[in-house]
């Protein structure tokens, strides 16, 4: 929106040519989204304790998060406002990669709301049934899936990028939608699985985002994805700045996330915001990448596939409890030292991804 009315009054006063360069509307949507998300947490936590919207705490849990019963939740709706609001102010809108991105945004976020919802009105936390809930997952990342392959133009648009082989680069035409498809789900549920600690869920996401937008402003990059050996896709230039924009609406939901939370995202940010990161990948090439990047989330969710699957087989559970941020807090651990310690893990893990754009 702001680019268009840049490129008017650029042609009577020359600085405004300033807002044509990606660096300077990346740092400035990171801190439209945080400025945005810092004005409307106040104002939302209050009306969220009007409604009695409070979070529903499991009685199999950590006794310590039987405190938090009450705490606001469905506080995402700031993180998903504020990104899109960022979004529409700075991106180009005449790329698609940036409606495929806030499609992306705006349906799962729907999908968590409803979730959140029902919690709310049924005191329940199983919320939505999983079985309408993954129906409607699925049905939201074919239909993005198919919508990005059909407007691929170029081979490095369906390109199937292997970390550390340069080499190894299929063009896997089609296949791009079923791969899509489980990365969006995937990652979806994954962040979600990963929120149940204050700040854990925002602060991997935060950290996962910045080296995602990293990769994305190096593959918008001729001269960069020839160095670095990995697809040129001109259009992800402006998923530059929805990581951007990831990243200020995190650190602005943080303020009032940090230990102990004020208010909780819900499912209504951890879904949209998992997803967010998938179609981020796919656009840009990177679904291994955001494997890789996002091990937090990728362990998170064996751990709850091992602890269903033992205890359905073997009649015995692997953890003291999973998800297995929980094993841990079981164990002893604080929560603040768990989600010190699983963000160093993440941030280790972003180096690592980020050195195999090098190491090819």
């Amino acid at each position: 929106m702001l680019i268009l009315l840049s490129d008017y009054l650029s042609n009577y006063v020359p600085s405004f040519r300033v807002f044509e360069y990606l660096t300077f509307r990346a740092v400035m949507s990171l801190f439209t989204a945080l400025l945005i998300s810092l004005f409307l947490g106040p104002y939302l936590i209050r009306r969220l304790q009007m409604l009695h919207f409070g979070q529903v705490v499991r009685n199999d849990g950590p006794e310590s998060h039987l405190k938090k019963t009450g705490t606001p939740t469905m506080g995402g709706i700031m993180i998903v406002g504020s990104i899109a609001i960022s979004m529409l102010m700075w991106c180009k809108l005449d790329n698609p990669y940036v409606w495929y991105t806030l499609a992306t945004l705006i349906c799962y976020s729907l999908i968590g709301f409803a979730d959140d919802f029902l919690k709310v009105v049924r005191h329940d936390p199983h919320g939505l049934r999983a079985k309408y809930k993954y129906f409607w997952q699925s049905a939201c990342a074919i239909t993005i899936a198919t919508l990005i392959y059909s407007s691929a133009k170029t081979p490095s648009e369906t390109t199937f990028v292997v970390p550390f082989f340069k080499e190894i680069m299929p063009d896997i035409g089609y296949l791009i939608i079923p791969l899509a498809y489980f990365v969006l789900t995937g990652s979806s549920n994954a962040v979600n699985l990963t929120d149940g600690l204050d700040g854990l869920a925002i602060i991997t996401t935060i950290t996962v985002a910045t080296g995602l937008g990293i990769v994305a402003w190096a593959t918008s990059n001729a001269n960069f994805a020839s160095y670095l050996y990995i697809p040129y896709v001109p259009n992800a230039s402006e998923v530059t700045l929805a990581c951007t924009a990831i990243v200020g609406a995190g650190l602005g939901f943080l303020w009032f996330n940090s230990y102990p939370a004020q208010v909780f995202m819900g499912d209504v940010g951890s879904l949209s915001l998992g997803a967010v990161l998938g179609v981020i990948a796919i656009l840009i090439r990177e679904e291994v990448l955001l494997f890789i990047m996002g091990g937090i989330f990728v362990l998170e969710t064996v751990s709850v596939i091992l602890q269903v699957g033992s205890y359905k087989w073997r009649g015995r559970r692997i953890f003291r409890m999973a998800p297995i941020h929980h094993h841990f807090e079981k164990g002893g651990w604080p929560e603040p030292r768990v989600m010190a310690r699983f963000w160093i893990i993440t941030i280790v893990l972003v180096l690592i991804g980020l050195i195999t754009l090098k190491i090819r």
